[in-house]
């Protein structure tokens, strides 16, 4: 009996391709069936119904001249009731897919420049997927994704690209750089004008109180000693700081050597240095106002 009768399996996710005296008669679904070869009856083949990925790499020029090597991954796989169409009609798929990617691709692509491509590479495989769709759905396969997976410029294009980058990286942190050190120098300039102000408000301020002190010494002094004049009380007072002036310079090691002449009579001569000089000022800011 197994003279008349042939038994086939097919496995899952297979279809099976049924002749009959070289037509083609049906489909065979996954499991265990039974043709009949005195009757013509024989298997043509299998095919997956599996999802299937093709790798086409496709190179083209941009807009703006620049070569460049797309690589794009396609996902598809054969559409069980036309598995018929997909085993009869095409010799072979791969290359019909590749031809459209090419097609497509070398439509699209020369009307972006490279950033535009970069950005739009998605537009590019969709574009690529309905044409892709709208021809193999007639022989039978579903085009499940398209994929634009890598963009390849030419070796000098990307060096120059990452130049630019650089070039550009480094104009923003010099910017930053510049605008830090400004922001620093009005600071430091704001806190030394700040300092200057608040030190001379205190040099005016140790002045006044040096005045004031001088002025109750000498109130202080006129009134204690009888016959004593203010010019008496000037004369001790310069006499005075003149010897802490001299007391200064000396315990300083600091100092470099000074000269000055030193006697009695020198000192009444200072005092009427100072003396006059302060009436001469006196003189000058009444004529002022």
């Amino acid at each position: 009996m197994g003279r008349f009768f042939c038994w086939v399996c097919i496995k899952q996710a297979s279809v099976g391709v049924v002749e009959k005296w070289g037509r083609f008669t049906g489909l065979l679904l996954p499991g265990f069936h039974c043709l009949v070869p005195c009757l013509g009856q024989s298997l043509a083949g299998v095919l997956s119904t599996r999802v299937k990925y093709l790798d086409t790499r496709c190179e083209t020029k941009t807009k703006d001249n620049v070569f460049v090597q797309l690589l794009c991954s396609v996902q598809y796989q054969i559409i069980q009731q036309s598995a018929n169409d997909a085993f009869y009609k095409l010799q072979n798929p791969k290359e019909q897919i590749q031809a459209y990617v090419f097609d497509v691709v070398r439509a699209c692509v020369p009307k972006m420049s490279l950033d535009e491509l970069f950005e739009q590479k998605a537009d590019v495989a969709k574009a690529v997927m309905d044409e892709l769709e709208k021809v193999m759905n007639a022989y039978g396969f579903k085009i499940e994704q398209t994929l634009i997976v890598d963009i390849i410029p030419d070796e000098s294009v990307r060096k120059a690209m990452n130049e630019i980058n650089a070039a550009e990286r480094l104009r923003v942190a010099s910017e930053y750089k510049g605008d830090a050190e400004k922001i620093l120098r009005v600071k430091r300039a704001e806190a030394e004008a700040e300092a200057k102000y608040l030190a001379g408000i205190g040099v005016a301020r140790q002045r006044q109180a040096i005045t004031d002190g001088l002025r109750d010494s000498v109130l202080s002094f006129a009134n204690g000693v009888q016959g004593s004049s203010a010019k008496d009380v000037m004369d001790m007072i310069m006499l005075t700081q003149y010897f802490d002036t001299m007391k200064d310079v000396g315990a300083s090691s600091k100092n470099t050597t000074v000269f000055l002449p030193h006697g009695p009579g020198h000192i009444h001569d200072v005092a009427e240095q100072v003396r006059n000089g302060l009436l001469q000022a006196h003189v000058s800011h009444s004529n002022a106002a």
